[in-house]
């Protein structure tokens, strides 16, 4: 199970995918093909647009209700979240 408040830093992300290229360069040179040949900026673009995927996802992977169906199905659940809390509320009340 995930914990919550962890969270995966920029500098863990640009270390992985340097680590990453510097295989993938080293696999290309083995296999003798042209390597990868990179700046620094291009590491930056390249973690930046990861990021940005990453937040488009994300995003995307939220509840988007856009049909009238999905946002009954939305307000349904929410009512059923609210009257479980109370009922589960009622239990602990007369437990104490």
């Amino acid at each position: 199970m995930s914990n919550p408040g962890h969270t995966i830093g920029s500098d863990t992300i640009a270390r992985t995918i340097v680590l990453a290229l510097a295989l993938l360069n080293q696999i290309l040179a083995i296999a003798g093909h042209e390597t990868i040949a990179f700046t620094d900026n291009d590491i930056y673009q390249l973690v930046s647009l990861c990021w940005t995927i990453g937040a488009s996802l994300v995003a995307w992977w939220k509840n988007n209700s856009f049909t009238c169906i999905a946002c009954e199905a939305d307000e349904w659940r929410k009512a059923r979240l609210e009257q479980e809390k109370k009922d589960g509320q009622s239990d602990n009340e007369s437990k104490g």
